[in-house]
């Protein structure tokens, strides 16, 4: 679900209680979370509060704001049917009090989602204790404070060790062919002697020896050493990844020079292998200065070494917040958002990821070569570019069970910092930046280009970004796999990935074409192909989006075909129980209409029967090299359900209505009704 819920309440569903002023004492967590939040809260509910719609030029919404351990609670009392709106504190990225005006005092959140929440509270005081409460609940300090170990979902403790194990990276392995005759999965790294940020089980060159592991790890930023990312079958070759050598201007590594000739003697079909340095050349230089670096080719047999340019943490969190300007402009012009865009240098930014995935995707299936990657710790840029090239390789990352595995795989246990980048904890904001964003965003602009290619939707690719944020399923929290292990998360919190299966028929694609219809993706990177993201960076301004949603229709289609195939199949089984047709005559009947079905031409392009043999790759105009043109529910939007947060989270019970004009919660899950 969406981080913020927006629900409308109707009078008479299901039991309600009373929410009086007094309710926040009433609010204590059985759990013990709300304790230390609640000491934060010193006013846990404020009437008469205005929210501002920013596009459309209406009578601002008046209601109540309630403060809750975990959230913050509008109930918009202006209309018959009332309307929720649910803000995870670990959400909130900025809060702003604004000067005093005429109608009250401006308070102005802004989500690490991308909802700005624009509130008007009548006295000052309220305001200013309502401001100094979200500083201290947005920003907590310690991670038992965080969301995910309050978090309680009330299944088996079972349940919950099943959830874990449900996705398994060594079964990915297994998938691509690993162990075999050139990788092996080694124990180096049991006890964290190779490197601390990644996972205990590395997979490495069978020709590679203990002595080479050990050695490159003192060689390679932060321990950080050569690994297998992906394995294509087809050829052999291998995408590897790893952090920058500890160079400078002349030092060398002689196990690292080994490690690197037996990841290139791996791959027997290529007499040479790339080394990608996805930083700008300047950067690169720059860190060879402080006795870091890239690969001296004179050290290294067999290499071609290519730099890819990507900008670091820094120039894409600046690039985010010029993005996040322009879409907070109310009423701008044409020339105006163009400009702003392109001033931001956001879609430039994400073209450079996606050549460097382009790149790396043609190496390995066109050349034949197998590539090594890194940045500076090969925990961000690196992760970008390995994941987007397996989603280009291999259909099974297009699937809803495969891009979880993804993110597992490249993400969660090759050690990326999304505790630091996502800014979990109060620490250093230099350190937060966009670039598990920018990947999800790579991936929606293919699912652009190929619309038939993925098994999911873009509502998974909101629903995963809400929740590397919310902090309430233990995935994310942390900076890598022993971090994790320290904060006992496997034990205490529960993973998202089975939250994620359960709905999975809302993150359907209905235009999908299944697993088998085309392997490897080639995407168009000219910059006309690249197209601002509304749905991620004003998804909550109402009024910017289309009044239908083709996704919704499609979806709603597809589940109607469902049940009428469904009562067919039913009615069948019905006929030979009839004075009808005989038996004989049923099964003719059923043999022409499925001949018939067989013969008509299929209205989209790219299905598993179209092709026989090896499926051709597919092209971003959507058609198979050679060929000429041919033919061609509603989502809830908060992250949880109202009964899965800790009694202290919502006052007196969970949803608001009104007796005798008094604020009630709803009891009851049908009292939420989703809008």
């Amino acid at each position: 679900m969406l981080a913020e819920r927006e629900a409308e309440v109707r009078p008479g569903l299901g039991r309600r209680r009373v929410l009086r002023d007094g309710a926040a004492e009433r609010c204590r967590s059985a759990r013990g979370e709300s304790a230390a939040a609640m000491e934060h809260i010193t006013t846990p509910k404020v009437e008469n509060v205005k929210l501002l719609d920013r596009y459309a030029n209406r009578k601002p919404a008046n209601g109540t704001l309630y403060l809750t351990a975990t959230h913050l609670i509008y109930v918009d009392a202006s209309a018959e049917v009332r309307k929720e709106t649910w803000i995870l504190h670990h959400h909130i990225a900025s809060v702003d009090k604004l000067p005093l005006t005429a109608s009250g005092c401006p308070l102005l959140i802004r989500c690490k989602n991308f909802r700005v929440a624009h509130f008007v509270i009548g006295h000052e005081r309220d305001c200013h204790e309502v401001y100094t409460s979200l500083l201290k609940l947005s920003q907590p300090v310690k991670p038992e404070e965080l969301y995910a170990f309050s978090y309680n979902p009330k299944m088996p403790t079972d349940n919950r060790e099943i959830g874990w194990k449900l996705v398994d990276v060594r079964v990915d392995y297994q998938r691509m062919g690993i162990p075999n005759d050139y990788w092996e999965v080694t124990d180096a790294n049991q006890d964290y002697e190779v490197c601390s940020t990644y996972s205990r089980e590395l997979v490495v060159p069978k020709a590679a020896t203990r002595a080479m592991v050990l050695g490159s790890s003192k060689f390679r930023s932060r321990g950080r050493i050569p690994v297998l990312s992906y394995f294509y079958k087809e050829n052999k070759a291998a995408i590897c990844r790893c952090s920058q050598p500890l160079s400078g201007f002349s030092a060398r590594c002689l196990e690292d020079e080994q490690l690197l000739q037996a990841i290139g003697e791996a791959n027997p079909g290529s007499p040479f292998m790339y080394v990608v340095d996805t930083r700008p050349k300047l950067n690169a230089m720059a860190n060879r200065a402080a006795g870091k670096g890239y690969e001296n080719i004179d050290n290294y047999g067999n290499i071609r070494f290519k730099f890819i340019g990507i900008e670091n943490i820094h120039v894409m969190r600046s690039s985010l917040q010029k993005l996040l300007e322009v879409c907070e402009t109310k009423s701008p012009s044409m020339s105006d958002f163009l400009t702003g865009l392109e001033n931001s240098g956001w879609l430039r930014h994400i073209k450079a990821v996606m050549d460097a995935g382009v790149f790396l995707a043609k190496a390995v299936k066109d050349e034949g070569a197998s590539v090594l990657v890194h940045c500076s710790d090969g925990w961000d840029r690196t992760a970008q570019v390995c994941s987007l090239a397996s989603i280009l390789l291999d259909p099974f990352y297009r699937t809803l069970k495969g891009f979880m595995i993804l993110i597992e795989k490249e993400w969660i246990v090759m050690g990326h910092k999304f505790s630091h980048r996502c800014g979990h904890l109060e620490g250093d904001p230099k350190e937060v930046s966009p670039v598990f964003t920018q990947f999800l965003e790579c991936t929606w602009q293919l699912m652009q280009q190929f619309p038939c290619a993925f098994g999911f939707n873009e509502r998974l690719l909101l629903e995963i970004h809400d929740h590397i944020y919310s902090c309430q399923f233990g995935n994310f929290l942390g900076t890598c796999h022993k971090d994790r292990e320290e904060l006992k998360i496997f034990g205490k919190t529960h993973s998202v990935w089975p939250f994620l299966l359960q709905k999975k028929q809302e993150f359907r694609n209905p235009l999908y074409k299944g697993f088998a219809a085309y392997k490897e993706l080639r995407p168009n990177t000219l910059p006309f192909s690249f197209q601002f993201w509304c749905g991620m960076y004003n998804r909550f301004d109402k009024g910017m989006h289309p009044k239908q949603s083709m996704l919704d229709h499609l979806l709603g289609c597809t589940g109607q075909k469902s049940e009428l195939e469904d009562v067919a199949s039913e009615l069948e089984n019905k006929l030979p129980l009839l004075d009808g047709a005989l038996p004989d005559e049923i099964s003719v009947l059923s043999k022409t209409a499925t001949a018939s079905a067989r013969c008509s031409p299929s209205p989209m392009l790219n299905t598993p029967q179209d092709y026989e043999g090896e499926p051709p790759a597919l092209l971003a105009n959507g058609t198979i090299p050679g060929k000429e043109d041919g033919q061609q529910g509603k989502s809830k939007e908060g992250l949880v359900n109202p009964h899965d947060i800790p009694a202290g989270d919502v006052p007196a019970a969970a949803a608001a209505a009104t007796t005798n004009g008094t604020p009630q919660f709803a009891a009851q899950a049908g009292d939420f009704q989703d809008h």
